[in-house]
């Protein structure tokens, strides 16, 4: 009698070639590596160089050692203008962050001419950061300006020239232009909640704002990192709406460190420090990125829908 045996050997190494060509190749990430290397990482590595020589952009760089970071390092107008990022920063978390969450909870929604809004409010991303500062400052002109033509004598100043409130509308423009973003963020998040958590919540008695503050808020956790991070490194380089708010003159209300930066090179030609500062704004997006990450788990990934 003949026995005939199963292949096991022959069947074990076929699944496994299966599930190795059922995986994602290694090639699919070459383009988007090789443009972050090209326009990142060498960038970053010429600018750290640069940042140890004395360079104008016409003669040849001299290498200086740590002389441009001494120098960079405690320059009081440096310094000023690291708090002040700091303070854009915080300001900026603390205004969009609270009104792009509760946006893009209402426009998730299937309330009544909730997508015409929803279209209204997005409109501030079809624009350019040069086209809204420039609205903006022909609003905010205290001589012919809508601010002056409404006749009300509170919007009737300099809120450009005024040192005081300068970086608190600097804030809400940008917060103007960005809340959208960040809406359509939470909105995407809020639209992939399952609905059934609310609908127990509706069973236990639970009522909108407790249903927010116990499902929708919990279960956008990675959603809230994300648009934090984002919004987080976009303060650390604003700069064009600044720029053309102030006429390309930055006054002390709103030299943060980006447009220090700008002046130093371009204006004073020491690209040497310029490069300093470069390299302290992209330490301090990387340090708060990897902060944010490892405080709240994102890097685990772990579901928030298990069990359903």
């Amino acid at each position: 009698m003949t026995v005939t045996r199963p292949l096991n050997g022959a069947r074990g190494a076929g699944e496994a070639a299966m599930r190795r060509r059922t995986g994602p190749s290694g090639w699919m990430v070459a383009p988007a590596l090789g443009f972050f290397l090209v326009f990142a990482i060498i960038p970053l590595i010429v600018a750290l160089y640069l940042s140890f020589t004395r360079w104008d952009a016409i003669t040849d760089p001299a290498w200086v050692g740590l002389d441009n970071w001494a120098s960079v390092l405690v320059d009081p107008v440096a310094i000023d203008a690291l708090v002040l990022t700091l303070k854009v920063i915080v300001i900026s978390w603390i205004v969009q962050t609270p009104i792009s969450l509760l946006l893009g909870t209402w426009t998730a929604g299937k309330q009544r001419n909730r997508a015409v809004l929803g279209a209204i409010f997005f409109l501030p991303l079809l624009l350019s950061s040069a086209a809204t500062a420039i609205a903006f400052k022909a609003i905010l002109d205290p001589n012919f300006g809508l601010s002056a033509s409404l006749g009300i004598p509170f919007l009737k100043q300099d809120w450009l020239g005024n040192q005081q409130l300068v970086l608190f509308v600097v804030i809400f423009i940008i917060a103007w232009q960005f809340v959208p973003f960040h809406t359509l963020l939470f909105q995407g998040g809020v639209r992939q909640i399952p609905a059934s958590l609310y609908e127990a919540a509706e069973i236990d008695g639970a009522g909108t704002v407790k249903q927010f503050f116990h499902i929708t808020l919990p279960q956008l956790r990675y959603t809230l990192v994300t648009s934090s991070t984002l919004m987080i490194i976009g303060s650390l380089t604003y700069f064009d709406v600044i720029f053309v708010l102030t006429g390309g003159v930055p006054s002390a209300g709103t030299r943060i460190l980006p447009i220090l930066m700008y002046v130093t090179g371009f204006s004073a030609s020491q690209f040497g420090q310029a490069s300093v500062m470069a390299i302290i704004l992209a330490v301090i997006g990387l340090a708060i990125a990897l902060l944010l990450t490892k405080l709240s788990g994102f890097a685990k990934m772990d579901s928030q829908q298990e069990g359903l």
